[in-house]
């Protein structure tokens, strides 16, 4: 298997942890909203995943540098920064004490992330596809030399 298609694979791989991670997140802040769940029970679930999130973020993003993706870096920066600035102004955990005042743009702020984790997802799958198309043709080629 070509290093190339093992890259997209991780990538589409991390790219749905990462979509699930969100979806996940919009679910308990509606299910707040609602008043399905306790405020602390919510609290608890969103600060657990937020910190591994952003981990899983930054190696993302460091991959496709590392990798020399220039437009798929250039892409996953603004959110990255995004997150090591919520992260260093000691924001990133959703605050019991505040969590209805700001409960909307919390909603708000996760499901612009999940767009944009679904515009990569687009972006992701059709290298994919582009990535398994010139692997199998590659492979085609190879076996009629012989």
């Amino acid at each position: 298997m070509s290093m190339d298609l093992f890259f997209w694979i991780i990538a589409f791989l991390i790219n749905l942890a990462l979509m699930a991670s969100t979806f996940y997140q919009i679910v308990i802040l509606t299910d707040l909203e609602a008043d399905y769940i306790n405020i602390y029970d919510s609290a608890t679930s969103i600060n657990r995943i937020v910190l591994p999130e952003f981990i899983v973020q930054g190696v993302f993003c460091a991959s496709f540098l590392l990798t020399w993706h220039w437009f798929m870096f250039l892409i996953t920066v603004p959110v990255t920064c995004y997150h090591v600035m919520l992260f260093l102004k000691r924001q990133h955990l959703f605050d019991v004490t505040e969590a209805f005042r700001f409960l909307n743009a919390e909603k708000k702020f996760r499901l612009i992330k999940l767009g944009f984790y679904l515009v990569i997802f687009a972006i992701i799958t059709g290298r994919l596809a582009l990535s398994v198309f010139e692997f199998l043709s590659d492979a085609d080629d190879a076996t009629h030399l012989f």
